[in-house]
């Protein structure tokens, strides 16, 4: 299957984001809502108590993070750069107290709860918090989950050992970064996959596309790299999209994706995981009709196909969109 032209790409950039309304509640808000109440109701707020609070339910550390305007993806960044370690809940398990006192010492935690559980908030202050943090529920739908979190659960079905927002090595020990890696146990490096939704625009459409540009030229000729690129912020960016585009159209990226075509994503993957000997369903259990390939330069991925025995080195040239 060709590549698709630039405008038959563009006509399927749709939007990855939908409207929730802010009166929706969800699970993971009435959690938040259980255990701010149940710190309201701590006799002192201490260092002490706090702690032996958090000890009881650890994922009540949210609930802290948020108190001191730390965002998850903050949070994990803080977390890893401090402990080592991307996740509160279980370092919470074994360390509450050094968990508070850093939360204390680095963004007065205890302080910050006395003022907000005394404080009386008016409507306007709720719609300052929703300004500034754009908050969507989390329960928004498929369409609207991250276009990250769609590749990797995809991934996952396909029983691929994975690593997310990462960097891979490719020729003469250069890194690029990615936000999906495919490897094999020995940590061969197979699969790179790039994710970029955005529905507003901005600079950070410009970086996405070096982070592209950076992957393709570091590749290894094993290697294959695949990018998911969606979302409404790109049609005003169409210079950056058309670049996209053509790294796939001159095949220095093996695959060009939006929200809309994650089943031919799903089966690519798939495929690509087969020729490097990885575990992955075949085509017809991923729904995909089984049809002769089409004739192909050496090299393709329709040769190496035909070829299962060099499926772990077969370098892929002109691979499905």
């Amino acid at each position: 299957m060709s590549a698709p032209t630039f405008e038959e790409y563009r006509d399927s950039i749709g939007q990855v984001s939908v409207h929730v309304s802010p009166l929706a509640t969800t699970a993971a808000a009435e959690q938040i809502q259980a255990a701010a109440a149940s710190l309201a109701r701590l006799p002192e707020l201490a260092v002490d108590t706090v702690t032996a609070w958090l000890r009881r339910e650890p994922t009540r550390a949210e609930v802290l993070t948020l108190s001191v305007g730390l965002t998850s993806e903050r949070t994990k960044r803080t977390l890893q750069a401090r402990f080592g370690t991307a996740s509160i809940t279980a370092l919470v398990r074994s360390r509450a107290r050094e968990v508070v006192e850093w939360l204390d010492a680095e963004f007065d935690l205890i302080d910050a709860l006395r003022v907000q559980l005394d404080r009386q908030y008016t409507f306007g202050d709720v719609l300052v918090a929703r300004a500034g943090s754009r908050v969507r529920a989390a329960s928004a739908g498929e369409q609207g989950r991250s276009v990250e979190d769609q590749i990797e659960d995809i991934a996952c079905e396909l029983g691929l050992i994975t690593q997310v927002r990462t960097r891979f090595t490719g020729r003469g020990g250069r890194d690029a970064p990615c936000d999906l890696l495919v490897l094999d146990e020995a940590g061969t490096e197979h699969v790179a996959v790039a994710a970029k939704g955005f529905d507003s625009t901005g600079s950070k459409l410009t970086d996405a596309v070096r982070e592209i540009a950076d992957m393709a030229d570091v590749r290894l000729p094993r290697q294959a790299i695949l990018a998911v690129v969606d979302g409404i912020g790109w049609l005003a960016r169409q210079a950056d999209l058309r670049r996209i585009h053509q790294m796939r159209a001159s095949d220095q990226i093996d695959g060009l994706y939006t929200i809309a075509t994650l089943d031919q994503f799903r089966r690519d993957l798939a495929r690509f995981a087969r020729l490097r000997g990885l575990q992955a369903p075949e085509p017809e259990q991923l729904g995909e009709r089984t049809a002769e390939p089409a004739a192909s330069a050496p090299g393709s991925a329709a040769e190496a196909e035909g070829r299962p025995q060099r499926r772990s080195q077969a370098m892929i040239e002109r691979p499905l969109w």
